[in-house]
């Protein structure tokens, strides 16, 4: 469940100045499984997948749901975005009743070091704001992955708190609370 519930799914396609971020299509399955299966990405999202596994798991047109965005360069997949309500379970919250949209971006290993995870995630950040005037936007990852902390600073989000979940350090932080949000930790 997201916050997009409110919002007319799926928006008209973001233009970056090299990307286009859009709902999900079939031509993306390949690069859906590429993406699950690298190593690369797996390293901070418990591991890779099997390519077997998700041959057949995988739909035709896969991540077609509020809040994905595909990222797409010249006309391929090169990464995907998400925007999903925060589980109330979980650690880490800035609303006394939980129910943040957590920001969440993966991008095949070719992609990485082109500035495409900044630009893209700005975007539908800018989006999201549009949408969603006042909503909080929080933002976990593991404290050793150097490059997803740099691209949170980057993109204005702000640490509240660090916790210990799937077996490592995770670093929470926020962009641009709504008035009267209190970290979970000054609860």
């Amino acid at each position: 469940m997201t916050d997009l519930g409110s919002v007319a799914w799926p928006p008209a396609p973001i233009r970056t100045e090299r990307l286009v971020l859009r709902e999900s299509e079939a031509r993306d399955r390949a690069a859906f499984i590429e993406l699950f299966a690298s190593p690369e990405v797996g390293t901070y999202i418990g591991g890779p997948r099997s390519r077997d596994e998700l041959e057949r798991a995988v739909p035709e047109v896969p991540g077609r749901r509020p809040g994905l965005f595909v990222i797409d360069l010249d006309g391929a997949m090169i990464g995907m975005i998400t925007l999903d309500r925060r589980d109330a379970e979980r650690p880490g919250h800035v609303l006394p009743d939980a129910g943040e949209t957590e920001l969440g971006y993966l991008f095949l290993p070719e992609a990485w070091g082109s500035g495409y995870a900044a630009e893209a995630c700005d975007a539908a950040l800018g989006w999201f704001a549009g949408a969603l005037p006042g909503r909080p936007v929080v933002l976990r990852t593991q404290a050793a992955n150097d490059r997803a902390m740099r691209l949170a600073q980057k993109l204005g989000f702000t640490e509240v708190e660090r916790f210990e979940e799937y077996g490592a350090e995770q670093w929470f932080g926020v962009r641009s609370p709504a008035p009267g949000a209190v970290p979970s930790r000054e609860r």
